[in-house]
């Protein structure tokens, strides 16, 4: 079962995904934006001023998703999915490339085929992680509205977790998941008896699995087909 949580950022997907990897003991792939960013060995100001690097981040950041989930083709929960292309659409100009491209579109298709959480925003929620420096509201509900856009526009079935409460938005993922089939791995009293562990995936770094450089080498700018793409 793939398990995705999308939306802005600053809406809490990230605490959600972990609870659900730990409650169920599915690996968790991890934000990908950041290990990209650190591999690029480049900051957020030479992103703002610098077209061509945003462009080739955000590239290398969706060709990263596509990858890392590909290696987990079984059970997995993803904190997000296809949300950086609402980044991209906010900020940079190869938008209409990336989403007129059939990787995007297979994609799309791939991910409505698992179960999708669509954690919205609040103004309670907003704070600087030190990685996105100056959270804007206008900004959280600009992303918001792509996400829903796209999930909309692609037919994604998802489910909207909209309280600002998180005792309530963890029982709405247990229903459905229950409904969907998966068991808590232990009960809560177990779990209180013994420390609690789960598995994470760490997003690898290009180098690593064939899967990998493929899919990120063939992506950015010209996407001129490589060879075989499974994203």
């Amino acid at each position: 079962m793939r398990i995705y949580f999308v939306g802005s950022h600053a809406t809490g997907k990230t605490t959600l995904c972990r609870y659900v990897s730990r409650r169920y003991q599915l690996p968790m792939i991890s934000e990908v934006a950041r290990a990209v960013l650190a591999e690029m060995e480049t900051g957020l100001d030479a992103l703002r001023t610098d077209m061509d690097l945003v462009a080739e981040y955000q590239e290398r950041v969706f060709a990263r998703q596509v990858a890392v989930e590909k290696l987990h083709a079984g059970k997995f929960v993803s904190d997000r999915a296809f949300d950086n292309l609402a980044y991209v659409a906010e900020h940079t100009t190869n938008a209409a490339a990336m989403m007129n491209d059939q990787r995007f579109r297979d994609y799309m298709k791939w991910v409505s085929d698992g179960v999708v959480f669509f954690v919205r925003p609040h103004q309670s929620l907003l704070k600087d992680d030190g990685v996105r420096a100056g959270v804007s509201w206008d900004s959280v509900l600009r992303i918001d509205g792509m996400v829903k856009l796209m999930l909309e526009q692609h037919r994604i079935s998802y489910l909207p977790l909209e309280s600002v409460s998180m005792q309530e938005r963890v029982r709405a993922v247990e229903f459905v998941l229950s409904r969907c089939g998966l068991s808590a791995v232990a009960s809560e009293s177990a779990s209180a008896a013994r420390p609690r562990t789960r598995a994470q995936t760490i997003p690898p770094v290009p180098a690593t699995p064939d899967i990998l450089k493929a899919s990120i080498e063939s992506w950015p700018y010209a996407m001129v087909d490589g060879g075989d793409h499974e994203a």
